[in-house]
């Protein structure tokens, strides 16, 4: 098949369907070059000047902006439901939205009649309560544009309020936002440009409508013949003049659609929403992540109340968390685990799980999110694009009726404190992920929360930039006054940030204890293997532990007979030999090796044995040169019985 050749890479485009879609254009355009053939472009002027035009045209802008309003004030909250909330019926009511596009104008008008008219549903208690009558009258012809435009209106900022990641909402909730302050101060500033393409588009389709008006609303001069429906009676007497104001209407109509440029949908940009690359730096000249940035403020925050935390949770996540102010908790566990619904359960936004939540004195269980006092930093920051930095920040405490002066002063101490004050002005989208995770932290902080929930706060960041915001986050974590809840999947964090650590697995604690007790007996095979630590489950014999695919651990202090167990080995405590040791080890295997990677000054050789489980062994690039390690290498393995640590499970 012969195919077409294309300037741009990829396939070129095949000559089967080359042919049919320039047919398709051609007979879109052959309409508009008809128009402009027969335009009689000397008497253009004098045909759009005319009483009758100028009368007409008036009349369609008063029209159109008319029904622009009523779209916007019945159609922004309808697009808002549809996208946000899941109601019985849903489905039915967005097939009434789409009716209007489908159904053909003049049966539009006929519904519209049926309905409005002096003899329809409602319209004689209109014309005898408040002496409205619809029909034959200026506003039938705004309810009929209405009708047939505001469909544009509510699917393109439907579409715009999907591609809107309900986190944004959710963090202005978190900072004490109420629902309506939200909706005007973040939601709709984000999906601006899918409101405005459905406003114009809208305005447009209002401007042009002709059979639903003219069934309903009649074709009366001056009270509802718009431009459409002049063009209609102009085809009988002039029709020269119809084809002048027929370029008109179209020339409107494509001056809409190019400065639109396809933004149809009005998807939330991007480069708006998207986070940061892991590590990129807005402005070289000032690496605030960097060590050579400004120092951070560490001045010491006056302490704040005490905010001790008592939750029972229930639902997917059945746990009991009791904790002191002043405390750090690390949330860790597999994916699926129920750490986030945790947090969402806390916050009041899952339906998955409940939590009777208790700060200090107060029972917040049933406040709504913007009312509990508990602050939440996405694993992203969700800061909000279309603020500065300052205003982020000062952003919770303008919800809680600080005024504006102060707060931005107050917004202005905390971003000074975590080294980002000089980033004030700016764009969430002209910071780095680093500088963006330290005013996220500090627009959490500004608000002096009872609870902070932290989701993976520096998962997105390079290990430059983590250590440095760890120490900044740390250092502010001192000064504290509630409880502080971090998920994390980095044992590093989980070790330096916090007093205790919170293992879950299917939504149950598994383990609560300081990161010392869980670095030692940790008692879920994922931690183990978080913390570098090999983790084989089994069940204790007399001499050690048997494994579920076979073989035998031997130790030196076995649990009793029948006792699920996991035994935890460092991999420095792995030694690796070419042939068979000899000597005191009671735990030898041969084994292959499958994987070697670098860890800091070190190596880690996964190593899979018939004999045993997978393990890891940790040992130094001079012995594994000397040892003429690679992939697929036989090797024997071997550990000694004392340095195997048995929990119980």
């Amino acid at each position: 098949m012969r195919r077409f050749r294309s300037r741009a890479p990829g396939p070129r485009t095949p000559v089967a369907l080359a042919i049919p879609a320039l047919l398709a254009v051609a007979f879109l355009m052959l309409p508009l070059i008809g128009i402009l053939a027969r335009t009689s472009w000397g008497d253009l002027g004098s045909h759009l000047t005319s009483p009758g035009t100028t009368q007409a045209l008036k009349l369609s802008l008063l029209v159109s902006a008319w029904a622009l309003g009523l779209s916007l004030i019945l159609g922004v909250p309808l697009a808002w439901l549809l996208a946000r909330v899941d109601f019985p019926g849903k489905a039915f009511v967005r097939s009434l939205v789409l009716l209007p596009m489908v159904l053909p104008p003049t049966v539009g008008g006929v519904a519209l009649l049926m309905a409005f008219g002096r003899r329809g549903l409602v319209g004689p208690w209109l014309e005898n309560t408040f002496g409205i009558t619809l029909p034959f009258h200026t506003s039938g012809a705004v309810l009929a544009a209405t009708f047939v435009a505001m469909p544009f209106l509510i699917i393109s900022l439907e579409g715009a309020l999907g591609g809107l990641h309900p986190r944004y909402e959710e963090t202005a909730a978190s900072l004490g936002a109420s629902p309506v302050r939200v909706f005007f101060t973040i939601t709709l500033p984000m999906v601006a440009p899918g409101l405005a393409a459905g406003a114009a588009l809208t305005w447009a389709r209002a401007l042009g409508e002709f059979g639903a008006t003219i069934t309903f609303a009649g074709n009366l001069p001056g009270t509802t013949q718009t431009l459409p429906l002049q063009v209609y009676l102009l085809l009988q007497d002039n029709p020269e003049a119809a084809t002048s104001v027929s370029l008109l209407l179209l020339a409107i109509a494509m001056v809409v659609l190019i400065a639109l440029r396809g933004r149809w949908t009005g998807t939330p940009s991007t480069a708006a929403t998207a986070p940061r690359p892991r590590g990129e730096e807005a402005d070289p000249g000032h690496p605030a992540d960097a060590p050579t940035a400004r120092p951070v403020h560490t001045d010491p925050e006056p302490p704040q109340q005490g905010w001790p935390l008592r939750a029972e949770v229930t639902g997917f996540n059945q746990l009991t968390l009791d904790a002191e102010p002043g405390t750090t908790i690390a949330v860790v566990g597999p994916n699926g685990a129920g750490k986030t619904t945790l947090l969402r359960a806390l916050l009041g936004l899952t339906p998955r799980a409940h939590a009777a939540l208790r700060l200090g004195d107060l029972d917040v269980s049933s406040l709504p999110p913007h009312h509990r006092g508990v602050a939440w930093v996405p694993q992203d920051g969700a800061l909000f694009p279309h603020l500065s930095a300052l205003a982020n920040t000062a952003y919770g405490l303008r919800a809680r009726g600080v005024p504006r002066a102060e707060a931005r002063r107050s917004a202005q101490k905390w971003l000074d404190r975590l080294g980002v004050g000089h980033l004030a002005a700016r764009k969430p989208a002209e910071v780095s992920g680093g500088q963006a995770q330290r005013v996220a932290l500090a627009r959490a902080l500004a608000t002096r929360p009872r609870l902070l929930l932290l989701d993976e706060p520096l998962a997105a960041l390079d290990q430059t930039t983590r250590a440095h915001v760890r120490h900044t986050l740390r250092t502010h974590l001192d000064t504290f006054g509630g409880v502080c809840l971090i998920v994390t999947h980095d044992p590093v964090e989980a070790i330096s940030l916090a007093d205790r650590v919170l293992v879950l697995e299917d939504g149950r604690a598994l383990q609560d204890a300081p990161p010392s007790e869980v670095t030692r007996h940790p008692r879920s095979p994922w931690v183990a293997r978080m913390m570098g630590r090999n983790a084989w489950p089994g069940t204790s014999a007399e001499d050690g532990l048997l494994f579920p695919g076979g073989g035998r651990l031997l130790i030196a202090d076995p649990l009793p007979a029948g006792t699920p167990a996991l035994a935890v080995i460092a991999p420095e405590a792995v030694s690796v030999h070419r042939d068979k040791p000899g000597g005191s080890p009671r735990n030898i295997w041969p084994g292959t090796v499958r994987e070697i990677t670098a860890s800091g000054s070190r190596l880690r050789i996964l190593i899979t044995s018939p004999k045993a489980p997978d393990l890891v062994a940790e040992i130094t690039p001079q012995a594994a040169a000397e040892l003429g390690l690679a992939d697929g290498v036989p090797v024997w393995t071997s550990i000694k019985a004392t340095e195997a640590t048995i929990v119980p499970l």
